[in-house]
């Protein structure tokens, strides 16, 4: 498999196998509007096979960061709108990633709403809220006959993505937010039939993940995952349970016929994403890199031992637009400022070169 060849990815031809990983960057203003840059730093990527957008909150009381993007209010969708009129106008591709934060977040971020998760377990740490770091707070344990409802969430961020000309959504439950808080058993204390044995704990993403694809098509719908990436107290330290718990997962939604498994793990050839893979056995999609960088060498690795059907990339495709030539054509890179990850303006946005000969 060559990671510049053209690939099917449920109703979505890529032309090449470099999908741009979801990057939070905090550009978006206190009313979670996209503005001109942000339609901007999606365009200049366009050339990449696929864009992920940034975590995307389906409802005020999902909102986790400061001038996150959302996906709920009119204008939130005609600033979408914008940056999907753009990259498709460049030639590209883009889906939405739809996130709830869960309880990795603070009221002095969502505008006072009531923070929500599986379980009252508070995560021990800071957030960065408009007011401020502070505590996680206790959050309030969702009750079954409220879930329901947190799943129109889903569906209604959802469905007002495909309003906004995204070409497909990705349901984010990796990384310790509201999905994968219902999977990792350190998150999770319920004793109803969303708690407990693997396979309970799988159920709230299973039935999150079909109602979406029912809404909007199941080859507009992608899931994304990170099984033992223990980060943001969603801990998975039992390699049977988890394995346990991802399988269910799996073996839940591989029937629907998604468009894509986008799965974060540092070991790709592994036991745990291969048998991942082939339970679900759809459209599957690895990004190697979190607290290491994803290099040539391991998107190459990757496309070239058959891992996966498509490398997802964090940090290169921030600091390089061009990284699909740049790859290609054997060319430096840019290095990638982390000292403006999450600030304001465009400096370290969108002022990153393109390669100009």
């Amino acid at each position: 498999m060559n990671l510049f060849s053209p690939v099917t990815l449920g109703e979505l031809e890529l032309p090449n196998r470099i999908v741009m990983a979801p990057l939070t960057r905090s550009r978006s203003g206190t009313d979670g509007v996209p503005g001109e840059d942000v339609v901007e730093y999606y365009r200049q990527r366009a050339s990449m096979g696929l864009l992920v957008s940034e975590g995307t909150y389906p409802s005020f009381a999902g909102q986790g960061f400061v001038r996150q993007p959302g996906l709920v209010t009119e204008e939130q969708i005609a600033g979408w709108k914008r940056v999907t009129d753009a990259v498709h106008a460049a030639g590209g591709l883009i889906i939405a990633q739809v996130m709830h934060a869960g309880r990795v977040t603070h009221p002095g971020t969502t505008g006072g709403r009531e923070v929500v998760a599986p379980s009252a377990i508070a995560i021990d740490g800071l957030t960065r809220t408009y007011d401020g770091k502070a505590p996680f707070t206790v959050p309030h344990a969702l009750t079954a006959a409220e879930l329901p409802g947190v799943i129109e969430e889903f569906v209604h961020g959802s469905r007002n993505a495909i309003a906004a000309g995204f070409d497909g959504v990705e349901l984010h439950g990796a990384n310790g937010y509201l999905l994968h808080e219902f999977l990792a058993p350190s998150a999770n204390h319920r004793t109803d039939v969303y708690g407990g044995t693997a396979e309970n704990r799988a159920r709230f993403v299973v039935e999150t993940v079909a109602a979406v694809a029912a809404a909007i098509g199941a080859g507009r719908t992608w899931l994304r995952i990170s099984p033992e990436h223990n980060v943001q107290g969603a801990l998975e330290t039992d390699a049977a349970d988890t394995l346990a718990t991802y399988q269910a997962l799996a073996d839940g939604i591989a029937p629907l016929g998604l468009g894509g498994l986008s799965i974060l793990h540092q070991d790709p050839s592994g036991s745990l994403v291969q048998e991942l893979r082939a339970r679900f056995g759809g459209p599957f999609l690895v990004n190697t890199g979190f607290s290491t960088v994803t290099t040539l060498e391991d998107a190459l690795a990757v496309a070239g031992s058959g891992w996966a059907d498509a490398v997802v990339v964090g940090r290169p495709a921030l600091a390089n637009p061009d990284l699909a030539r740049r790859w290609r054509e054997g060319l430096p890179l840019n290095e990638a400022d982390h000292t403006t990850f999450y600030s304001e303006g465009t400096k370290g946005y969108t002022d990153y070169p393109f390669w100009e000969n």
